[in-house]
């Protein structure tokens, strides 16, 4: 099984990041060497999926640690400006800010101690990627085929990602599953992204339109959806990609279990349901243009959220590092 490697230090201490925005037709890897750099590539998408966003976060603000501590607060609200929704960002900023108070106040040296903590971020992402495919891994039956919306695997994350990681954990046992793929528009995430990693991995899967979904699950052939998020209230209400909503709508009427899968990190106990998580609005042109070429009518005017949110009522159960539990019961996860 060959999973890609979005991110990963340079032998000089910069980052070398996967560009996922030109994926699958070109695999460049970029060298970031400044915090602007790790925000644009934030922004613009080079760089992706909530825990790997606060990973790059983190890594970012080890950039600016030659600074002292005032470059580090100043890295620290750029960076945290670049995605209004992804809480993983903004929970991997403060650890962050906090390792730099605390190297501060012992007269420890800063570089290594945030180089360190960035890292501590990345290395536990993964565990919890580990622990998440484990624990989902029974909720599919052997050799099933199952629903996705756009990526919440290694491309996502610092391991073997969120909604995929089951999806991995039976192919390393040899129970090979089946997936469904919608291409997640305006950015074809799903795709560009998951189809190629799945492709990657060996996994078989089959790729549809967005508008084909409900007309999918209508089959009866889908045991199950596994999706990730960006942001989990306090009373289970989901954020995730756009488009998820529609899907746990149609999930619910063909009586499919939904599935979120998300680290504790993602759980935002301060918001206490879907209304209050900010959404991010994103360019018109990223629906109303495809690669630069316009594909609407001049003049149309463009509503473009970046996610939905899915209420807790249509959700089967969040699975995170921590275990399984109905939305309801997501507060047991941060005792």
């Amino acid at each position: 099984m060959q999973l890609p490697n979005p991110i990963a230090w340079t032998s000089a201490g910069q980052i070398r990041l996967l560009d996922q925005t030109l994926l699958p037709s070109e695999e460049r890897y970029l060298v970031l060497d400044s915090v602007e750099s790790v925000a644009e590539a934030i922004k613009t998408l080079r760089v992706r999926g909530a825990p790997l966003i606060g990973i790059a976060a983190a890594m970012g603000v080890a950039l600016a640690a030659e600074g002292g501590p005032e470059q580090v607060r100043a890295a620290a609200a750029m960076l945290g400006a670049t995605r209004p929704t992804a809480v993983n960002l903004h929970w991997a900023l403060r650890r962050m800010e906090r390792r730099a108070d605390r190297a501060a106040m012992v007269g420890e040296a800063l570089a290594p101690a945030l180089r360190a903590e960035a890292q501590a971020i990345w290395d536990e992402d993964r565990e919890m990627c580990e622990r998440i495919g484990a624990l989902g891994a029974p909720l599919i039956p052997h050799g099933a085929t199952v629903g996705t919306i756009c990526n919440a695997g290694a491309l996502a994350t610092g391991g073997i990602g969120t909604a995929l990681a089951p999806i991995y954990h039976h192919q390393r046992l040899g129970r090979g599953l089946h997936v469904v793929v919608p291409e997640t528009r305006p950015l074809l995430q799903g795709s560009r992204l998951t189809a190629w990693e799945l492709t990657r991995a060996g996994v078989e899967c089959t790729l549809i339109a967005d508008g084909m979904i409900a007309s999918r699950l209508r089959l009866g052939d889908v045991a199950c959806v596994l999706v990730g998020a960006d942001r989990i209230a306090a009373n289970g209400d989901v954020a995730n990609k756009i488009g998820t909503y529609g899907l746990a709508l149609a999930a619910k009427v063909h009586k499919v279990p939904f599935y979120v899968l998300a680290p504790t990190s993602t759980i935002d106990p301060s918001v206490p349901d879907g209304a209050a998580i900010p959404i991010e609005l994103r360019a018109a042109e990223e629906v109303s243009e495809w690669q630069g070429v316009r594909a609407a009518a001049q003049g149309v005017s463009v509503w473009n959220p970046a996610f939905d949110v899915t209420p807790a009522e249509l959700v089967t159960a969040i699975v995170t590092d921590r275990g399984v539990v109905p939305p309801g019961q997501i507060s047991r996860l941060m005792d």
